[in-house]
């Protein structure tokens, strides 16, 4: 019994987004058109359940480069209404279109001035009609045999909400790296960072020219503390690396380290890696070889600085 009733739920929240596909014409383009060039911010308003998924919108335009925030339609008329300034473009939701505090809403914005977007079932209703763009939002019915409780609808409103916010950051040209500024904590901050974000940059790198005696070389690995040094011609490209373990195998040879140049104990093309590549990537890369740091190079190779696996680790990658 209760998993039939959580079927027919599910089946008839599915149908009410599905039924959205045929409606995204020249209006969604325009509302995405709208906001991909707002100037301010998008300001999303909806009263009780449509409220919380105006919320959740605002939330998700915010977290994907549109600066958008929430405004409560009650408490807008008793002075939030200041939150609304030139530049903003409004976002209301509502599933009748005639919600009283969405009505006198609509009214504050018309002396604003400003642009509206409204998802709601009616495109007759009040909202609608004094709306730039009206999305139809409507469903037949509500899920559950009452078919009261708002379940549906808000299903609808939320769906075309993120239609809305993904074909905004598309036309935006969001980039995952964009994403990952956004989203630095959690799972997902960890699993889109970039070895960038991470890696010390070439001004706190070890670095040693080709021709530099071995004391420098030891030197400056000791000081920067991460094990090796990058070995760089003039023009600052990568030659090869040095590493404690360089330095061992040279003392196990019977070399002496003293009258050497850096050009003598290197290790020639070491792994490298390229500052857009994620740091999960440059992980699995340091597992694969076994090898503890790598350096990072710009396109013509140019040392531009050196991701340690110390600094994986204190993101919890694994």
């Amino acid at each position: 019994m209760s998993r039939d009733i959580g079927r027919q739920v599910l089946e008839s929240e599915a149908l009410a987004i599905r039924n959205l596909i045929p409606r995204l014409g020249r209006p969604f383009d325009a509302a995405v058109e709208m906001l991909s060039g707002c100037r301010g911010r998008v300001v999303v308003s909806g009263m009780g359940k449509s409220g919380l998924i105006g919320a959740k919108i605002a939330a998700t335009l915010a977290s994907t480069g549109t600066p958008a925030l929430f405004l409560h339609p009650a408490e807008a008329t008793h002075g939030d209404i200041g939150m609304v300034v030139p530049g903003d473009v409004v976002l209301g939701i509502s599933s009748s279109g005639e919600t009283e505090e969405m009505v006198r809403l609509v009214e504050l914005l018309k002396r604003l001035g400003a642009p509206l977007i409204s998802l709601t079932g009616s495109l007759e209703s009040t909202l609608a009609r004094y709306s730039s763009v009206a999305l139809d939002v409507g469903v037949d019915r509500e899920a559950g045999p009452l078919g009261l409780v708002p379940t549906s609808s808000t299903t609808a409103a939320l769906a075309m909400g993120d239609a809305l916010a993904v074909a905004v950051l598309v036309t935006k040209g969001f980039t995952q790296r964009d994403f990952a500024r956004y989203h630095p904590g959690g799972r997902i901050g960890r699993r889109i960072l970039t070895v960038e974000s991470l890696m010390h940059p070439r001004e706190s790198s070890p670095r040693v020219s080709a021709g530099a005696p071995m004391v420098e070389a030891v030197r400056e690995i000791s000081s920067r503390k991460l094990g090796m040094t990058c070995v760089e011609a003039p023009d600052g490209t990568l030659k090869g690396i040095i590493t404690d373990g360089d330095l061992r195998r040279c003392l196990e040879k019977g070399m002496d380290l003293l009258s050497l140049s850096a050009r003598d104990c290197m290790s020639a093309g070491p792994v490298t890696v390229a500052r857009e590549e994620s740091a999960a990537g440059a992980l699995h890369l340091m597992e694969t070889r076994k090898i503890t740091s790598l350096v990072v190079v710009s396109a013509n190779h140019r040392v531009e600085g050196v991701l340690h696996i110390h600094d994986l680790w204190r993101t919890q990658l694994f």
